[in-house]
């Protein structure tokens, strides 16, 4: 490997420990480059460091002085879409091209010697810069115990767990509970294997479900979810204070303590308790890691205080409501169920347990505050599912053997084991509570209890105090969730006017104001007192992001992306559609109306930010699914064999610069959107190295103009020697499979009279080339011209900016440094011509560097082509060059004209020989659209004076077999009669210029005389033209008589023979036939091969 040159530097940078940078100053003519280092390793010689691209790392390599690199964390941290730069790797061109060493930009390296890991150096730049300043402090991150495991269980366990477990045990029996509780967690179970799999799929950040599915789905169901996901926490923090302050409010009233009233004093204890919480969270996610801590230890407490309650002997008071401690013929009676009520049925009681297995993004929520959210997350997620299923079950299986379902809690209702008139398990336990159950008015028991764990527990206000514990961890998680989700939601920007909550404060960059806003949400749902018609709403939220986990998670695996590389291997694509299937029917088995109502929230979010296509890349599935599909439909179609009937004008357009021939994309963009392929081509010519660097830097803008605009349409360019080795480099590459093009659209060269007989060759060669590889050919010619350069300089455009003319260097004008923009200067080429040299200059932020481009606009419209011999251009006062202000006003028109509704005029189609029906096919798939729909089309043909009539019925008889709708037909019988004098006259001068005038000499003097001049035309090539000379001269008449007022007229293209018909005789044709007309003119020639036919099979 070539080793750079090595400059030399002062003493004081000879000291690096075996380690040395480099820097490089490429040339102008070579592509961006960013900074990057290069190391070496302790044997190496490190005497004379140098510096690549201004870089002040200092890394290692293996003992060698040179460019390269070894693989480093920092060349992949922050790593964005491909052929991005990445910091410290050196670009291609750094190792491909020629060093050119600039020792104005060597410095000394300023990382510690010592460090020699690889990894990042967080904080080098403000150690450097402030010797002063103290470091900052560290932000809080904790691990997957506290983070993650601890907080889900506290956000899974609730009031169901303490209040309605016992109760559905005794309506669905320990067998069908056990059922409810496994299929439940089944759901949990594939969503957090889910979760597992996309947190493991690279470095997570703070945003928790949203940014999950944002990154993995794309943001159109990522914020719709997150929106819905962030609101439905910040109303949970309502349920969960208002379920703890009722609590509260029957422990005051069954002492007499009420404050104002029943429901007043669930507003003023709730309003209380959230301030409180808010509070906590205000103080730091360590204070609020510390009171979940104190909750989950009060909850385990609790579970303590109810399993030693259980094996304690039962004692009188007890049994006089049903526990008997543990009893086999008890567990045997319960195990089977005994449905009573509206709600006993299986799935009325799973509707009811099911959102007490929710909770299990509660950790996933704060991946912003993990200390390593790819093994956090997964572990402690799938931990706490894994014990708080072992808490349900054993509940369900222990308070079902103690507990019998009916008591009546009389102590008077005791008999002697096996009195007669005693019906009931507990007869067997001395206890007879035969009258209230067979009344149904039994006040205790497993299924008219609901405190029956507080009165098996050893201590009773130990299980108050685990369900003042479960309420407020539930409430205090919703209050930190909601925020951190928000907030991440707000730095997207996909929605408007929430970008204000989006800021954070202090080391842990906590969104206070988001906060706020949850409390004020809180509050306001806390003030209703109200919230049985919302919670079904809230579970329903919760369960919409689980099936969206799962299908991120299916739909990352199917689309089988390269990216896809989750750490996590245990799981299974198939488990996670099923997991997204379930949970959809879950939706609709808890509330029908309720999930009605957040499908058709989450499409109204969805339809938004597909209306407003927010400008991000994340890499989503969703891409990688289009890809997919793109991939197999293209392969697909490649098996299926051509047939008339789905034939598809595909248009290969030479636009150049697209935005340069605005009317001649819409034309083409008009009939071929949603209907067939149209790509716009681009001929960059000049020397490759030259050319290569403005290809990739113009791709993008062009393209982008496209999607701007409207236009379906692709973006390609070429760089080559000419013109038309450029066009047959498109007509044979251009195209996927079926997909290429069979087209060929481009503009009129207008200026062929004045423009170099060069360029006049090229452009008639184009067609010749075109009809040899079997494309139809559409040449379109508009009164104004098709090029609006000159409207682009003389008015501020909104992706380019006005040149200032300068003489420096012979660019033209002269980028302002750092504004990454492209400058534009006009030069003619050929005085008096319309082809124009656009000077593109890039200004590249913070590179440096100035370079000078020269674009030249094709003939006319068809493509770019250099000045005669690659001379250098004259560069003149651009103002010299504006027309006049009427004249630009007409191009800007001129350029629109195919976005505009053409009302109730004609579009007439000179169908004058038969090509196939391209003639046809092209005009009816313009009026199909809705600008062209009110156009009348009138179909022209030439024919006899005599036989007008047979040949009016043939030709309306074949329009009416294509189905068309073709209703008015006219037969031209004067095509054949000799035009007027003046219009023969203006035809002979205009090839006057160009005629040999040899005299009718033989052939080989001829040939002699036209040696480097093919375009001339000699006196017997006019003489055997004569009659299609005068045919164009007669059908420029006629299209003034009839088709003067037209919004459009289509025309056969004549054809010139090759080698018989010299280029400016057929461009003399051309122009003949299409003069002094008005409307838009479209000259088509097919393959002559059907495109149209009126055949079913």
């Amino acid at each position: 490997m070539a080793e750079p040159p090595v400059p030399e530097l002062p003493a004081t940078l000879s000291h690096c420990s075996g380690r040395f940078t480099i820097s490089t100053l490429l040339g102008t003519e070579e592509g961006g480059w960013g900074p990057y280092a290069a190391a070496e390793g302790a044997g190496c010689d490190s005497a004379h460091p140098t510096h690549l691209s201004g870089s002040t790392l200092c890394t290692r390599t293996f003992g060698y002085n040179t460019v390269d690199v070894v693989p480093a964390y920092e060349h992949y941290a922050n790593s964005k879409g491909v052929g991005d730069a990445r910091k410290g790797r050196p670009s291609l061109a750094d190792l491909h091209s020629i060093l050119k060493p600039d020792p104005g930009r060597l410095h000394a390296p300023v990382s510690d010697p010592q460090r020699s890991n690889g990894l990042p150096e967080a904080g080098l730049e403000e150690a450097a810069g402030e010797p002063g300043r103290a470091p900052a402090p560290e932000p809080v991150r904790f691990g997957w115990v506290k983070g993650v495991m601890i907080r889900c269980m506290l956000n899974i366990w609730g009031v169901i767990l303490y209040l309605r477990l016992p109760w559905i045990t005794a309506q669905a029996g320990i067998a069908l509970t056990w059922l409810i509780i496994l299929m439940s967690v089944t759901v949990t179970t594939i969503t957090g294997l889910s979760i597992s799999a996309i947190s493991t799929n690279g470095k997570v950040k703070s945003g928790g479900t949203y940014f999950l599915i944002s990154r993995s789905l794309g943001p159109e169901l990522g914020g719709s979810i997150g929106l819905i996901f962030a609101f439905a926490n910040a109303v949970a923090v309502a349920m969960h204070t208002v379920g703890f302050a009722e609590t509260v409010r029957d422990l005051l009233q069954e002492h007499n303590s009420l404050i104002v009233d029943p429901t007043n004093d669930i507003r003023i204890i709730g309003v209380v308790t959230v301030t409180v919480l808010l509070g906590i969270s205000l103080a730091g996610m360590e204070w609020e890691a510390k009171a979940q801590i104190l909750f989950f230890l009060v909850i385990l407490v609790s579970f303590i205080n109810y399993l030693v309650g259980t094996v304690i002997p039962a004692t009188t008071e007890k049994q006089a409501k049903g526990f008997f401690s543990y009893r086999a013929d008890i567990f045997a009676q319960n195990f089977v169920p005994s449905w009573r009520g509206p709600e006993g049925s299986f799935f009325g009681l799973f509707s009811i347990f099911f959102p007490s297995a929710t909770g299990i993004l509660a950790g996933a929520n704060i991946s912003g505050d993990l200390k390593d959210p790819a093994v956090a997350i997964p572990k402690g997620t799938l931990m706490a599912i894994f014990w708080t299923t072992v808490s349900y079950l054993v509940l369900s299986a222990t308070i079902g053997a103690c507990v019998v379902r009916d008591a009546s809690g009389s102590l008077n209702d005791s008999v002697a084991v096996g009195s007669l008139g005693c019906e009931g398990l507990a007869c067997s336990f001395g206890w007879n509570f035969t009258a209230c159950a067979q009344r149904q008015s039994c006040r205790y028991g497993l299924s008219n209890y609901y405190q029956s764990m507080s009165m098996v527990s050893g201590f009773g206000p130990l299980i108050t105090a685990g369900i003042f514990g479960a309420t407020l961890s539930s409430a205090l998680a919703c209050l930190v969730s909601a925020p951190k989700v928000f907030q991440c939601l707000c730095r997207d920007q996909l929605y408007p006017l929430i970008g204000f909550f989006g800021k954070g404060y202090g080391r842990n960059s906590e969104p206070i104001r988001g906060y706020m806003l949850t409390y004020v949400i809180a509050v306001g749902f806390i003030l209703i007192a109200e919230l049985n018609a919302i919670a079904p709403i809230i579970s329903n939220f919760f369960l919409c992001s689980y099936a969206l986990i799962n299908f991120s998670c299916f739909h990352a695996s199917i689309t089988n992306s390269p990216g896809w590389r989750p750490s996590f291997r245990y799981y299974s694509k198939w488990a996670a559609l099923f997991g997204a299937a379930v949970s959809v029917v879950i939706m609709f088995l808890l509330t029908w109306w309720a999930a009605l109502i957040a499908f058709g929230i989450v499409i109204f979010l969805l339809g938004y930010v597909l209306y407003k296509k927010p400008d991000v890349n994340w890499g989503s599935s969703m891409q990688a699914s289009s890809y997919n599909m793109a991939l197999n439909y293209s392969v697909g179609l490649s098996e299926v064999d051509e047939h008339i009937k789905n034939y598809r004008p595909q248009c290969l357009v030479l636009t150049g610069p697209p935005n340069f021939r605005p009317a001649l994309v819409d034309f083409v963009g008009t009939f071929t959107k949603n209907l067939s392929l149209m790509l716009c081509g681009n001929v960059l010519t000049g020397p490759w190295k030259q050319k290569m660097p403005e290809s990739r830097l113009t791709v993008d803008g062009h393209t982008k103009w496209l999607t701007k605009r409207k236009i379906k349409a692709f973006y390609t360019d070429v760089v080559a020697e000419d013109l038309r080795s450029g066009v047959q480099m498109l007509i044979q590459a251009a195209g996927l499979g079926k997909m290429r093009p069979n087209i060929l659209v481009l503009g009129y060269k207008r200026n062929w009279q004045t423009a170099s007989p060069q360029s006049l060759e090229d452009y008639v060669g184009i067609l010749h080339d075109a009809f040899d590889f079997k494309y139809g050919v559409c040449l379109m010619r508009m009164k104004e011209g098709l090029n609006v350069s000159r409207v682009m300089q003389a008015h501020v455009n909104p992706m380019f900016e006005a040149v200032e003319h300068a003489e420096e260097n012979g660019t033209g004008g002269r980028a302002a440094p750092g504004t990454g923009r492209f400058w534009l200067g006009a030069t003619r080429s050929i005085p008096g011509s319309e082809d124009y040299f656009w000077g593109a200059r890039f200004a590249g932020r913070g590179a440096g560097f100035e370079r000078r481009r020269g674009v030249g606009l094709g003939p006319g419209g068809s493509g770019v082509f250099p000045a005669a011999g690659g001379a250098p251009c004259r560069h003149r006062d651009p103002l010299a060059l504006a027309p006049d202000p009427a004249t630009l006003a007409s191009e800007q028109q001129a350029s629109t004209i195919f976005q505009s509704n053409q009302g109730k005029k004609t579009i007439d189609i000179y169908w004058l020989f038969d090509d196939g029906g391209l003639t046809l096919l092209i005009p009816y798939l313009l009026g199909r659209k809705k600008r062209w729909g009110k156009c009348k089309i009138r179909v022209f043909v030439g024919g006899q004076i005599n036989r007008m009539d047979e040949e009016r019925k043939a030709i309306v008889s074949l329009l009416s077999k294509f189905r068309l709708g073709f209703q008015e037909v006219h037969i031209l019988p004067d095509i054949n009669q000799k035009p007027r004098p003046e219009h023969i006259k203006r035809f002979d001068d205009l090839i006057a210029p160009f005629r040999l005038n040899d005299g009718f000499k033989d052939e080989a003097t001829v040939n002699e005389m036209r040696q480097g001049c093919p375009w001339k035309i000699s006196d017997e090539e006019v003489d055997k033209n004569r009659a299609k000379s005068l045919r164009q001269v007669r059908l420029n008449e006629i299209l003034l008589d009839y088709s003067r007022d037209a919004a459009l007229i289509a025309i056969t293209l004549p054809v010139g023979r090759k080698g018989r018909c010299p280029s400016s005789l057929y461009m003399a044709w051309l122009e003949t036939l299409s003069q002094d007309l008005r409307p838009p003119v479209i000259l088509t020639r097919g393959n002559q091969e059907n495109v149209l036919t009126f055949y079913c099979q």
